[in-house]
């Protein structure tokens, strides 16, 4: 049973994966320090996006619109890293693999936030 936000899995899943966004956006140039921004702006937002639409679950509407935020906040994030893809040719101290890992990470994230809200969009 859920109880708490915490007791979704995607919810830990975002926490855990915005430790491994911080790692990489600080490996990232001066030159980008607007992509190093983004990408950790968007991360950090999944979470609390989550925890806030939880808090409001009692209007299926509402906890919707939160869920559709943290699932274009997540995408955005996706994106970002394919741009830090595109960074790690020039700049080798970034990995390309790590890259590939974290948006096969966020991928499953979108995944299960997309699952979440079309199971709630039931209860609109």
């Amino acid at each position: 049973m859920i109880k708490d936000v915490t007791d979704l899995e995607v919810y830990r899943l975002s926490l855990e994966s915005l430790e491994k966004i911080y790692a990489l956006a600080n490996l990232l140039p001066q030159i980008h320090r607007r992509l190093r921004y983004q990408i950790t702006e968007a991360a950090e937002k999944i979470p609390p996006q989550i925890a806030e639409g939880f808090g409001k679950k009692k209007s299926p509407r509402e906890f919707c619109r939160f869920l559709s935020m943290a699932l274009g906040s997540s995408d955005e994030v996706i994106t970002h890293l394919r741009e830090i893809e595109i960074v790690s040719k020039t700049f080798t101290r970034i990995s390309k693999d790590n890259c590939t890992s974290l948006i096969a990470e966020y991928k499953v994230i979108s995944k299960k936030l997309n699952r979440l809200l079309t199971a709630w969009q039931k209860f609109d």
